[in-house]
């Protein structure tokens, strides 16, 4: 038995915003329920409430059954951590409290090598097995061999930061759905894996006797594997809570449904409010001459009271105006010629031509080297000229390869990067970084940065940190910087991942319309529609072309 019974939570933020208003929903036992809604609405927010990293203002949170998390930052560690660190970091806290203490134990021991620091160890490694932790690294072997194609005593050490985010989520993914949790809360679970990787969530999801709490952007997934859909909806004072009792083929329909009858209620309110406020008057001004008025002029009254105190129906959400507006500009026929290209260690000779106008898709699995051609494309190719470097401060590593790639003459690559890190934006607000501008973009003045930052659904965070909002603002944001850096080649790897419904459809509108050339590597199956054709990054190393979406290429092979 696990459930969620969430009741009436308030949340403000420390500047004193109103960000969750009076949510309630349940998750009954079983069910695989979707968490959506525009970005900063405060999804992750009401997760972490959920899981007791957060306490509400107001409100109750009820819950049974072990809860395994999956957090944000998976996909996106780039530190000192291990695999086992991963691994651990999903795993029951009685059992990741036992692990912690293995790892103080040792490393006291390398340090002093002394009798307490002997002693202290040898009781770490009971208290690991009382805790079942020889138990769990049998299921964290079948984890990593599922995961990574590798036993677990190889791949324990492997620094987290040399997998793919794709590897990060499959591998915390399978540990949690092997584990012994009967509640799990996965936020964003489908970022990062490639389609197999989606395919094969969406398989657990429909399989599993878990409850499952999640949140995602993925129409593809929504639809087909969330029973129930949660909609944080935003409102004038904190967003509230909508439940769609259906999947995601019904929602779009059934959302349209809801909003037109409250349009109609209130319709019908505000012509009632306007018909008692005439009533009062007309009685108002007959008692003034007749006496016998004043009680029908006071019931009026009266009658006018209680139907002001009941207060108008539920209020419209209030919808998202994203207007993205990339501009681009001419450049050279060819805008991307490789020859004989290979990508070291990664992936097999190819040569290629990419053309002014084209939108071409980046497909393959996970760590097939797709990132580091778009990387590779960002620096402007192989021994750039001065106008091909990127038209932003985002840190690009060096590609090591073989053959060359160039780069058309007014090409300028404005640059995505997936995992959203950019050192050059970290301490500073939205309005400051548009306003000082940079030696690609210039400044704005303060109205024509309020403007921009409204148009991108930004308005509200124009004072935040880039480093505080959330992934899918930061998205957005990337995406306004390469509208005013005049970006001629966008190179975009995963844009879609952070998105939310109505940006991700703004996206599309805007690169329909950007002229220029597009290559954007992505899972996202329904975003993959709108492109013309498609370069596969396959699993034999082979790179090859295909005017239709591949989805089924499997995980390059290769020594690991």
């Amino acid at each position: 038995m696990a459930h969620i019974d969430i009741s009436g939570i308030d949340y403000f933020l420390s500047d004193g915003t109103q960000l969750l208003n009076g949510v309630t929903f349940k998750v009954p036992d079983g069910t695989k329920t979707a968490l959506i809604g525009p970005n900063g609405t405060g999804k992750t927010t009401l997760f972490r409430i959920i899981s007791g990293d957060l306490v509400p203002d107001e409100g109750v949170v009820g819950r049974s059954g072990n809860m395994g998390i999956m957090r944000q930052f998976v996909g996106q560690v780039r530190d000192d951590s291990t695999v086992r660190d991963l691994l651990v970091s999903a795993a029951p806290p009685a059992l990741a409290a036992a692990a912690r203490e293995v790892d103080e134990a040792e490393l006291a021991m390398v340090e002093h090598d002394d009798e307490p620091s002997q002693m202290r160890y040898a009781q770490s490694i009971v208290d690991w097995g009382d805790a079942g932790g020889y138990d769990v690294e049998t299921v964290w072997d079948e984890v990593c061999m599922a995961a990574l194609g590798l036993p677990f005593d190889r791949a324990q050490h492997r620094p987290a930061s040399s997998l793919s985010g794709g590897e990060q989520k499959r591998l915390v993914l399978e540990a949690l759905f092997a584990g012994p949790d009967q509640l799990l809360l996965l936020d964003e679970p489908d970022n990062y894996l490639d389609v197999p990787g989606k395919r094969w969530l969406e398989d657990k999801l429909n399989e599993s006797k878990k409850t499952v709490f999640f949140i995602s952007h993925d129409r593809e997934l929504l639809n087909n594997a969330a029973g129930r859909i949660v909609t944080l909806e935003p409102g004038i004072n904190g967003a509230g809570a909508w439940v769609h009792g259906g999947g995601f083929g019904s929602y779009v329909d059934a959302r349209a449904d809801r909003n037109a009858r409250f349009e109609e209620l209130r319709k019908r309110w505000d012509e009632e409010h306007v018909k008692l406020k005439e009533l009062v008057n007309m009685y108002k001004n007959k008692a003034a001459f007749r006496s016998d008025m004043a009680n029908r002029y006071q019931a009026a009254q009266t009658r006018l009271a209680k139907f002001l105190e009941a207060g108008p129906p539920e209020a419209l959400p209030i919808e998202q105006n994203v207007r993205m507006r990339l501009k681009g500009g001419r450049t050279a026929k060819r805008a991307v010629v490789a020859e004989k290209l290979e990508l070291t260690g990664l992936m097999k000779p190819f040569s290629t031509e990419v053309w002014f106008g084209d939108r071409v898709g980046v497909l393959g699995s996970n760590g097939s080297g797709k990132s580091h051609f778009l990387r590779l494309l960002a620096t402007g190719g192989t021994d750039p000229e001065r106008e091909h470097l990127p038209v932003s401060d985002v840190d690009i590593a060096e590609v090591p390869h073989e053959g060359t790639v160039k780069l058309g003459a007014r090409i300028r690559p404005g640059f995505f990067a997936q995992t959203h890190v950019r050192p050059d934006l970290l301490g500073k607000t939205l309005l400051e970084i548009l306003h000082r501008g940079d030696e690609h973009r210039s400044g704005l003045g303060r109205e024509a940065a309020a403007g921009a930052l409204d148009g991108y659904g930004l308005a509200s965070q124009s004072e935040q940190k880039y480093e505080s909002l959330s992934g899918g603002q930061q998205a957005r944001f990337q995406i306004l910087l390469l509208q005013l850096s005049g970006a001629t080649l966008l190179l975009l790897d995963e844009p879609t991942d952070n998105l939310d419904l109505h940006s991700a459809e703004a996206l599309e509108k805007a690169i329909d319309h950007f002229e220029g050339t597009v290559l954007a590597v992505t899972h996202d199956r329904w975003f993959a529609r709108t492109f013309d054709r498609f370069l596969v990054f396959g699993s034999d190393g082979r790179v090859y072309e295909s005017a239709e979406p591949v989805w089924d290429e499997k995980r390059v092979e290769r020594a690991r």
